[in-house]
């Protein structure tokens, strides 16, 4: 340290002493230099921000949460030891006009701007938090803040101070932040740097001034940086005031100190003090609404070196000793137990430090509470800060004229000002607050699919088209009792997926997914709805759908299928085959043309078999595939827009049913779906749509995996997907019928787990959320379509993501009318077909 420094240093801790002060709380503010992808500069410091991510915490098993403690104690104690860190927990509330220039850029087909519309104003009227926790790791100390300050203040003056940054200094530290980067990216946190876009919002976000977007540049410095971090503060007492530009107040902020914490912490529970920051809720003083009031938290903490903590615990430890042998001199005998259990607690922490890994940190933790409303306002949110974690045994008060220091420590490249509140404890500690513990899950970009239900409030992105482009798998798995919106929830990812310009294909057993027409229709999506029966002859005709080269032995192969076992027997398949292949070979190919051949056939078995198919085609699961097709292109075509295909009176024959067992309306139905099967299959795999995003949705699929080719199906689509770039989407009742099927539970990367109430199905449940086979498991599962009164909470779930993360979730619509519209109730039902007739004529 030069002399200057030393004097100045001098100078103003004289005058802090004077004044009963630190000598930090003396120095100016350091003024920012730039701000850089992972790195803030001042004058003073250069600090590399991390963006920590979130653990799923509270779905997690208590050993699980415990291993999860565990390593992030142990990443404090081998990472950051003789760092000066900060850690931030901020929130930000997601527009609903950011959302609206995002879907912009997300959908692609349809009334865009209607549905980007919808989802704007749900936003607004939502008015979410979305939390965000950022780690700074001093990484070098450009100059003391007293030489600072002394070498700025002329320029200061003059108005000539310098900002920039040299290249050569930006490329170093660049290293020095990557380096870190590579050693935090392994911790619980799994740290990744901080954009300079997240950065730049997170220091311009502290004067509370609609502020311009930050520059996509590699570094912002210069006016750029001083205009996104120009703001005014007025301390109080208790409180700052912060002004927007015009000299109007814009937000009132008071900082709390935590000057107390118990003893012992019980973790995991309600003592994990940074994780509960999003359950604090306070009743608003003028409206009396319970509303969260979403504290944010900044913490200055520095981990000792091992040596360093050892040191210190033996000096208190050899202190307490000699206060005891003095004590036991002068008091004939006697001494005070609180020196002796101190000299004990410190030979047992000793032995734990040389034998683990545990280490020692000094920390300053303090919490920001703010409102944008009024002084009373924030006053209020303030006593319920207090009051919520002096239920927790931990002491929050409003840090009485000490808000100057306490608002710029808190601000990034600043220091630690305020150093007589801090505690040095173990590096449990820390961890034990679980700040990133909390709900977590979905994707991290994406159309939004619902809401987090968990102790950390947000938004859930799910894109079922996504696997494809991620080089992941591409199945989603809807499972649930009936009732509880899984198949709604479904047709709400399938008409998220047409809006991004996909080929959607839904296969309706159930005969109540019309919704998602309609749904599509009012978004101006192109949808087709095909009912196959009497008025729908020759839709699933493979000869209309599938490229002529293969259309005749799949033809083959449907026919002997509904034909009776006898005929089978006789050798009909020869004279099938025939028929087909001279079919094959006419400009206009049809299963009805086969019948007249046969028909007119001199072989008496043909004539039969060709009676015996007319008679069939004129039954409503006959009439689909043999029937005389109208006048115009085929309904089914392998064009962008919803597809839904239904199949009312489908009776699928048991798994392993052999074929002269089967009834005829079993060997029809059969038939009828091996057809519509192909045409799935053949799409999905067309080389001029391998470019177009898939989606196969099929409700109840347990009717196909009851069956050898309906297994065959969807364990292909499901093992192919990826290859395909064809998602497929599957909701079912039945969870144990997934798990024989080795090639969907591979091929599984999301699971929407809604209620189960049987044991053997919760069971199954829980092994397909990856959860333990638990008593907890299953209450958990028993509940989550139930609200705290045990009515029905239709839509709620259990969202296992392709991380793995679980949680629990709503799911949402862009609109009450969209929803109204998906609605499987059968009373919605007969009201929207009511509607249609009433319309039609």
């Amino acid at each position: 340290m030069s002399t200057t420094t030393k004097t100045a240093r001098k100078g103003a801790s004289r005058l802090g002493r004077m004044l009963g002060l630190g000598t930090e709380r003396m120095l100016r503010e350091p003024q920012l230099v730039a701000v850089a992808d992972g790195l803030v500069v001042t004058t003073t410091e250069a600090t590399a921000w991390f963006w920590l991510s979130s653990a799923n915490t509270d779905l997690m098993p208590e050993n699980a949460q415990d291993a999860e403690q565990d390593a992030a104690a142990l990443a404090l104690a081998k990472v950051l030891p003789g760092y000066d860190c900060h850690l931030k927990v901020i929130w930000a509330r997601l527009s609903g006009e950011e959302y609206r220039a995002e879907a912009r850029a997300l959908f692609t087909a349809g009334n865009v701007e209607a549905f980007a519309g919808m989802w704007a104003a749900r936003l607004e009227t939502l008015d979410l938090p979305q939390r965000h926790i950022l780690l700074g790791v001093k990484l070098a100390e450009r100059e003391t803040a007293a030489l600072s300050a002394l070498k700025n203040a002329p320029a200061d003056v003059l108005g000539i101070g310098h900002t920039g940054l040299a290249d050569g200094e930006l490329a170093q530290l660049d290293g020095l932040v990557r380096r870190m980067e590579r050693r935090l990216e392994q911790t619980p946190w799994k740290a990744r740097l901080a954009p300079v876009e997240l950065l730049a919002w997170a220091i311009s976000r502290e004067s509370y001034r609609p502020q311009p977007a930050p520059p996509k540049l590699p570094a912002i410095t210069g006016a750029s940086l001083v205009r996104l971090t120009a703001s005014r503060a007025i301390p109080h007492s208790d409180h700052l005031r912060l002004l927007d530009a015009r000299g109007q107040t814009a937000a009132w902020v008071a900082v709390m100190a935590m000057p107390a914490f118990p003893e012992t912490l019980y973790t995991p529970g309600e003592q994990e003090w940074l994780r509960c920051l999003s359950e604090i809720s306070y009743s608003h003083p003028d409206t009396g609404e319970e509303a969260l009031v979403c504290p944010e938290a900044s913490v200055r903490f520095t981990v000792w070196r091992k040596g360093q903590a050892i040191k210190a615990v033996d000096k208190v430890r050899t202190s307490a000793k000699e206060q005891r042998h003095s004590a036991a001199e002068g008091s004939a005998g006697e001494t005070f137990a609180e020196i002796e259990e101190t000299e004990l607690v410190m030979e047992q922490l000793r032995k734990r430090m040389s034998r683990d890994s545990m280490t020692l940190l000094e920390d300053h933790p303090r919490v920001i509470v703010s409102s944008t409303e009024s002084l009373e306002d924030l006053r209020a949110r303030c006593d319920a800060v207090t009051a919520y974690y002096s239920g927790l045994s931990i002491d929050v008060t409003v840090a009485a004229d000490e808000q100057r220091e306490m608002w710029l420590e808190a601000q990034m490249g600043d220091m630690l000002r305020v150093t007589d509140l801090g505690h040095i404890r173990e590096t449990d500690a820390l961890a034990a607050s679980m700040f990133w513990g909390g709900s977590e899950a979905g994707d991290d970009d994406g159309p939004i699919a619902g809401l987090l239900t968990g102790t950390t409030p947000g938004v859930c992105r799910l894109d079922i088209t996504a696997g494809s482009a991620r080089g992941d798998a591409t199945t989603t798995a809807f499972i649930g009792r009936s009732g509880r919106g899984k198949t709604t929830a479904m047709m709400l990812a399938t008409l998220t997926a047409g809006m991004k310009g996909s080929f959607a294909l839904m296969l309706g057993f159930k005969g109540d997914e019309g919704g998602l027409v309609r749904a599509g229709q009012h978004l101006g999506l192109p949808s087709h709805h095909v009912t196959c029966g009497t008025p729908t002859p020759a839709v699933a005709d493979l000869f209309r759908l599938l490229p002529k080269g293969d259309a005749a032995l799949q033809v083959v192969s449907q026919l002997l299928i509904v034909l009776p076992d006898r005929m089978r027997v006789a050798g009909v398949e020869t004279h099938l085959l025939k028929a087909c292949n001279e079919i094959a070979q006419h400009g206009d190919a049809a299963s009805w043309r086969v019948i007249d051949l046969l028909k007119s056939s001199a072989h008496p078995l043909a004539q039969e078999a060709g009676h015996a198919l007319e008679e069939l085609s004129r039954t409503p699961l006959g009439a689909p595939l043999l029937g005389h097709p109208e006048d115009g292109a085929s309904p089914l075509r392998p064009e962008p827009g919803l597809w839904l295909v239904q199949v009312p009176g489908l009776t699928m024959p048991q798994a392993g049913t052999a074929p002269q067992d089967m009834t005829m309306t079993e060997r029809v139905s059969l038939a009828l779906m091996r057809g519509l099967i192909a045409y799935a299959l053949n799409t999905s795999a067309r080389p001029d749509l391998r470019g177009l995003p898939k989606v196969v949705a099929i409700p109840e699929v347990h009717v196909l995996t009851g069956t050898d080719d309906g297994r065959r199906f969807v364990d292909y689509i499901a093992r192919t997907g990826r290859a395909l770039d064809t998602s497929l989407a599957i909701d079912t009742q039945d969870p144990k019928s997934l798990l024989g099927l080795d090639g969907v539970l591979e091929a599984i990367t999301t699971v929407c787990a809604f209620e189960q109430s049987t044991k053997s199905q919760q069971d199954a449940m829980a092994e397909l959320l990856r959860l333990p086979v638990s008593d907890a498991t299953r209450a958990l599962i028993r509940g989550v379509g139930k609200t705290p009164q045990g009515d029905i909470r239709h839509g709620h779930c259990i969202i296992r993501d392709r991380r793995d993360r679980v949680a629990t979730m709503q799911w949402d619509a862009a609109d009450g009318y969209v929803l109204h519209l998906l609605s499987t109730n059968p009373k919605d039902q007969a009201a929207h077909h009511e509607q249609t007739s009433e319309a039609a004529a």
